[in-house]
């Protein structure tokens, strides 16, 4: 049995299906969970659990940032969107510009992964430089290779940006260096991070070298979470004036993947004891708990104009939540589709989404899919929906009016 309530908005509505069979799997026995029990020294953070997308933690987390060298994660994904389809190999070569030896190289101050000027220098060299090192050379070299200047990629990271959801953030150069207009949310720093750990498993793998030698100089890589034994295996560090210190981060532990994301401490020594501390807390306090198999019936929608009234919504993922160990606390679940859902719909495609909440926070959301076709109906059929919608309409229409004055 599902309540459906539905919100005005200046096109279609939005359905929301309480899912409450489902309701009982989400009270674990004693109290009811109350406010984040963590408390961290760093400005902006956030905790996320990288399979079921909850929020263990945040704090300021949609505060717009200076991103330092994290801004290096997204020029890392820009080269592996670019190899993934086949634009760039890794034997690729890249010349070593005067702009970005100047720029980014030994004698700028920054990290740098200590090319020479003019020298080619193959991709995947480039790329372990430009993550293992942090070399701002390698960033710019980079840049200027798939795009010609940092300007024209920046708008390329930009464009990437956008197309995997991240709709604050602004990049203007490919190395973090700072820029008044160059701004990201932790938020979206651990999104993205989620992003290239799911898209790009095999790249990923660089994230977590511990060393890279070039031009007969060794250096460690700078994230200080590979050195600890809590299964970390990535991302990026950053510091700038602006920012302070900052780190995105992701560790596993039997099974479980948590990404951190940090910024604007004080020290380098503050950054890694508060993002060690972050997962650490976030690995001992939650565990997954099972509520549908991938595949398994998660609710319905209505369906308008079709040969049926309803389509039952499966996930193609099992569908976890995290919940606190020895702790009792109470979520909420819903489905949420813009609806009815009109006829025809294929089997497969993506329709609505399950959103679980725990308090103000999202503990998961996943996307559901129909779990068959839903053929045009007859004219009697399309007839009595299109009665129905301009009846409940109206009543949708009522109900906002009267509490609009309220």
């Amino acid at each position: 049995m599902s309540e459906k309530l539905y919100q005005k908005t200046p096109h279609r509505s939005i359905v929301i299906a309480s899912v409450v069979s489902a309701l009982a799997l989400f009270f674990v026995t004693g109290h009811e969970a109350g406010a984040q029990s963590f408390q961290t020294i760093a400005p902006t953070a956030i905790l996320v659990d990288s399979d079921t997308r909850a929020v263990l933690f945040e704090k300021n987390a949609d505060e717009l940032v200076a991103p330092a060298s994290m801004a290096k994660i997204m020029t890392a994904e820009v080269v592996f969107n670019e190899l993934k389809n086949g634009r760039l190999r890794m034997d690729s070569e890249f010349t070593i510009s005067v702009n970005a030896w100047k720029k980014g190289g030994a004698g700028s101050g920054g990290s740098a992964m200590f090319a020479n000027v003019n020298t080619a220098i193959r991709l995947e060299d480039l790329l372990r430089g430009l993550i293992v090192q942090s070399g701002n050379d390698a960033a710019i070299a980079l840049a200027e290779g798939i795009s010609g200047t940092e300007e024209n990629f920046a708008r390329l990271m930009n464009d990437r940006a956008r197309q995997i959801g991240l709709t604050k953030s602004t990049f203007r150069n490919s190395t973090g260096y700072s820029d008044p207009e160059q701004k990201v949310t932790v938020r979206e720093l651990a999104a993205l991070s989620r992003f290239v750990i799911e898209a790009y498993p095999d790249l990923y793998k660089m994230f977590g070298e511990r060393e890279f030698t070039w031009n007969k100089i060794r250096q460690q890589n700078r994230n200080p979470l590979l050195a600890m034994d809590i299964g970390a295996d990535g991302l990026k560090t950053g510091n700038v004036d602006e920012s302070g210190y900052g780190l995105s981060g992701s560790a596993v532990q039997n099974g479980q993947r948590l990404i951190v994301v940090v910024n604007g401490l004080k020290t380098a020594r503050d950054r890694a004891a508060e993002s060690r501390k972050l997962l650490e807390w976030g690995f001992r306090s939650y565990e997954p708990h099972l509520l549908f198999e991938a595949g398994q019936v998660v609710g319905d929608a209505q369906v308008f104009g079709g040969d049926r009234r309803s389509l039952a919504l499966v996930s193609e993922r099992p569908v976890r939540v995290l919940v606190r160990r020895g702790e009792g606390e109470r979520l909420s679940a819903r489905i949420v589709y813009q609806g009815p859902l009109k006829a025809p719909i294929r089997k497969g495609a993506q329709v609505a989404r399950i959103e679980v909440t725990r308090g103000d926070m999202k503990a998961l959301e996943m996307p559901l899919y129909a779990s068959e076709d839903v053929e045009v109906g007859t004219l009697p059929q399309r007839a009595f929906d299109g009665l129905l919608e301009v009846s409940t309409g109206w009543v949708r229409r009522a109900i906002s009016d009267a509490f609009s004055g309220i």
